[in-house]
């Protein structure tokens, strides 16, 4: 078999996923808190079969050898963790990290996943979840019948009580950030898991210790560009079709040998 088929059909292999990552960035445009991806490409190993520097004879030596490389491949995808647009809603449930921060909402199993969805609502408890019905943790419990639900910047929860004029602070929204976010695993519905590459949460108040402050009634959009998608998208077809015409042209040489030889 030619090796160019090969080199080509890792070409082709290649692109498709990067085509799957643009593909999903787009489809998630307006998914609150969506961080986009994008495919990491490296190359195969290489054939040598002349040692860059061998000696070519008693007293000269290669200068660049012979290495056939054998292809690509995506060697991962990466969450790019940059802000994306702010969207007032005027909802005083809906909060938005402005800079670097995680939530933390608690799963049944009473594992912590972390989101940048900040679309909170309270369920039949009066207790603070997301839209997948998930409490935020540290649980926070608005008590019934009380009023102007305030979050501060530094993310102290205050509300008006049945009966009384002042409000009164009822909680404090945590945040979390990871040495490299990137590392978190992605689990869909906006939410994150810790893993080994990630490290571990590092819990403060909003505002310190790098943290970001929090908005009220305010949503963090997708950070998905459009525009640039679309041209990462012309440039990932554009690359495909080469790939696809090296295939072609190796199977022609080969044919015709064939038919020649």
């Amino acid at each position: 078999m030619s090796s160019a088929l090969w080199v080509s059909k890792t070409g082709l292999a290649a692109q498709d996923t990067a085509l799957s990552t643009v593909a999903n960035n787009l489809a998630n445009v307006n998914t609150v808190g969506f961080k986009s991806d994008r495919a990491v490409f490296e190359d195969l190993f290489y054939s040598v079969e002349v040692q860059p520097g061998a000696q070519a004879d008693e007293v000269n030596t290669v200068p660049s050898g012979i290495q056939l490389g054998s292809g690509v491949r995506v060697v991962g995808t990466q969450k790019t963790f940059t802000e994306g647009n702010m969207q007032p809603t005027g909802q005083p449930m809906d909060l938005a990290i402005v800079g670097r921060g995680f939530f933390q909402v608690e799963a049944a199993n009473g594992d912590i996943y972390y989101t940048e969805n900040g679309q909170f609502q309270l369920n039949a408890e009066g207790m603070v979840v997301n839209a997948q019905g998930l409490p935020l943790s540290p649980g926070l419990e608005v008590p019934e019948g009380s009023s102007r639900f305030t979050v501060g910047s530094d993310g102290i929860v205050s509300v008006v009580l049945p009966g009384e004029t002042a409000p009164s602070e009822i909680g404090q929204i945590t945040l979390v950030n990871f040495v490299n976010p990137a590392g978190l695993e992605a689990l869909g519905g906006n939410l994150y898991k810790e893993t080994a590459a990630s490290g571990e949460p590092v819990e403060g108040t909003p505002g310190a210790d790098g943290l970001g402050n929090i908005k009220q009634g305010v949503l963090e959009g997708s950070n998905v560009q459009v525009v640039e998608a679309m041209v990462n998208m012309i440039g990932i077809q554009r690359a495909y079709e080469a790939n696809a015409k090296v295939l072609d042209a190796a199977s022609g040489m080969l044919q015709f040998l064939n038919q020649t030889v």
